[in-house]
């Protein structure tokens, strides 16, 4: 059987216009940057939109995706964190739910390629797994700024903590979910 197609071919052919690859570059990871907008945006019909909005900024940007700089899941993680920060800060305060703790959230659906639902619930569980090993404190500030979108200064003022020390916890929890990745990383998971 041959191996699928990495994802850098697929945007390589999405930058030359293929239709077909999009749509594979969609069914591999649609499920999951759904969850990461939802869980962003408070279970809101919003993250679908987010979700729209990045597949089509996908298909308008396909050559600016820079490898070099990352695979392209990260890229598609930064382009929907963002575009679902957006519109939670176009929001009016308080509107949006609590959000849930990580161990909380829900498994994203798996893609029908039994092998690539099985390497993405790997890396999840690993992901997860990471960040449940964080120090509660640094847990706290890297989730106030990745899921609710916090600078370190409004995490400072939410949680009472001197600026500088957000910044000592978010410096060390980043450092930390690296090494602790970086071995499953250069083992040659590319999903770039």
């Amino acid at each position: 059987m041959a191996s699928p197609e990495t994802d850098r071919a697929l945007v390589s052919r999405i930058e030359r216009r293929d239709a077909d690859a999009l749509a594979l570059l969609y069914d591999r990871y649609a499920a999951r940057l759904n969850g990461l907008a939802a869980r962003i945006l408070g279970g809101t019909g919003e993250a679908e939109e987010v979700l729209q909005d990045v597949f089509l900024y996908v298909w308008r940007s396909a050559s600016t995706y820079d490898g070099a700089r990352g695979t392209v899941l990260s890229w598609l993680v930064v382009a929907t964190r963002s575009r679902a920060i957006d519109r939670l800060r176009v929001r009016k305060p308080g509107g949006r739910e609590r959000l849930r703790p990580l161990e909380e959230a829900p498994e994203p659906e798996s893609p029908d390629d039994p092998s690539a639902g099985a390497e993405g619930r790997q890396w999840e569980e690993l992901c997860r797994e990471a960040v449940g090993e964080l120090p509660p404190d640094q847990r706290q500030a890297l989730e106030l700024a990745y899921f609710d979108g916090l600078t370190q200064q409004e995490i400072a003022e939410r949680t009472k903590t001197p600026l500088g020390t957000v910044k000592t916890r978010m410096r060390l929890g980043m450092m930390k979910l690296r090494e602790r990745i970086r071995p499953y990383l250069s083992v040659g998971r590319d999903a770039s």
